[in-house]
This record gives structure tokens, sequence and C-alpha cells, in this order.
């Protein structure tokens, strides 16, 4: 397996570098380099470690998104995760999510919280609190970036709906986004792909955000797609323009933003100084 087969793998089944080391036992500080491909020559010990890993532990999903092999209930890579955030209340049988249109999704009732992909309807768990205190600490320092130095993007928030492809078949609420031409902003919703798109993860949302969500966005046309994984402390950053292969980030560093020539950098010591207290026992 190569270097970039295994960054490949590592992405599909959303392991984050430091899951990557404790189920293979090499140094953080390696697998940060090997994934990163900022090391040439890395051991061979290591890449055959790892290589055990990313071969041994598949979760087992489709290629079609939106109908995984199997209801996940293993030890993903981020964490726990039950279903693939469809609907599982009675009332809301698989069969009667599909085919849905955006007036099907307008029609819903105001306490039901919905991304619609594909015609599919996907269930949203409430935020956690370090999820909403992370959502607005970025939203706080892209929007301070936009107020001082001025242009057209604009950054949102969740709950906004965006209609993602221009059609009447998928709606999504990323947690904080920019987008920089004003002629998809409307009253009612953002009409096409935002530029930048920042998703925080949580148990219940990880194969939406990793894999469902990164593969739409991708496709519609987004440039930029931030996941922030909590629990890790870390920030994978996808630059479509550039590559398919992520860049990995801690919450010691800071993020440069592309879609503006990284003139803009997110200080993750910042976001950490306001949750801090979360993590404590």
């Amino acid at each position: 397996m190569t270097v970039d087969e295994m960054i490949a793998k590592k992405n599909e089944y959303g392991y984050s570098n430091k899951k990557l080391a404790e189920m293979s036992g090499v140094p953080l500080g390696t697998v940060q380099k090997i994934m990163s491909k900022s090391t040439k020559t890395p051991r061979y010990q290591s890449l055959v470690a790892l290589e055990a890993v990313l071969k041994g532990n598949a979760p087992g999903f489709s290629d079609n998104a939106a109908a995984p092999q199997h209801s996940l209930r293993e030890t993903s890579s981020y964490g726990y995760t039950e279903g693939t955030s469809a609907f599982r209340d009675d009332a809301w049988h698989a069969s009667e999510n599909s085919g849905k249109t955006l007036e099907d999704y307008l029609a819903l009732p105001d306490d039901i919280r919905v991304e619609m992909i594909d015609g599919v309807f996907y269930y949203m768990s409430s935020p956690t609190s370090i999820h909403q205190l992370i959502s607005g600490e970025i939203y706080v320092q892209l929007s301070n970036f936009v107020k001082k130095n001025g242009g057209d993007c604009m950054p949102f928030i969740a709950p906004t709906d965006v209609q993602l492809d221009r059609d009447d078949k998928t709606i999504v609420e990323p947690d904080v986004f920019v987008v920089c031409d004003r002629s998809q902003i409307t009253r009612p919703r953002i009409v096409g792909a935002p530029d930048l798109v920042i998703e925080v993860l949580s148990p219940s949302n990880w194969y939406h955000d990793m894999i469902r969500k990164l593969r739409k966005y991708k496709k519609a046309g987004v440039r930029e797609y931030w996941i922030i994984m909590p629990e890790h402390q870390e920030v994978m950053v996808y630059k479509f323009e550039e590559s398919d292969v992520p860049k990995d980030y801690t919450f010691d560093d800071k993020v440069p933003v592309a879609i503006w020539q990284d003139a803009c950098e997110i200080d993750f010591k910042a976001v950490y100084e306001l949750i801090s207290f979360l993590y404590k026992d």
C-alpha cells in the first residue's frame, strides 16, 4: 500500500492521526509526518504497522453514501456512531425519507431539524455546548476579518439553509460557511455552493460530515472544506482546487483560510482557550 493509498483509506475511515497512532503503535509525530507526506523516507516498520491498521479495520461502507451496507455501530474513526443520521423514529421509516423535495422540506414542523441530500432526509441532533462554542468563535474570527478587510464575502453560522445544488433535492445547514458571491444570498436561503464550509464533528454526525457531505460539497463546487474534531483537537482542511488529500492541523495551530490566499488565519489556540474547561474531568 502506497502512502497515497494510506491517506485515502485514512480519510475514508475518518481516522485522525491520533487514532492511527493509538491503533498502530507508531508515534503520533511519525504518523503526522507520513500522512502529511513531509517525510520522504518513512521507516519501513512504521509503514507496515499503519498498513496493518488500514487494511484490517474497514467499517464496510458502501460506495453509495446514502445507503451504507449496514447500520454503523462500531467505534469509528471519530468515536461512537449509531446509524447513518437518517431518521430512526418509528414515524419516519427509511422508505418514507427518500424521494423528498424542497416542498416536503419546507412543510416539516419547526421542531424537526433535518438536512436533505439527493431527496433523502437526514436527522440532525441538537448540537453540544462544545460544538456551539467552537462554531461561534470561528464565526467571530471570520466576521472580524471581513469587517476589517472588506470585500463581498460574508460568513454565516447555522442554522442557515443552503440549496447546495441549486435544485429542489438538496438542502444542508453547514455549521459555519462563507459565501463570496452575493447573488447567491437570498432572504430565504443561500442558493449554490459556499466558498468555504466548516463542520464540527460529533459522534452522531461522523459519517454524515466525513463521508456523505464531503462528497456532496466537493461535487457541488465548494472550494474549501474544514472538518473539526473536538475530541481529538484536530482539524482536517480540504482545498479541493489543489488536492483531494486534506492537511491536518491541531488546536495549537493557526489555520490559514485558502479562499483568502491565507491572509486570514483562524487561531485555534483561542478556540481551545474558550472550551478548555469542558475537557477537565
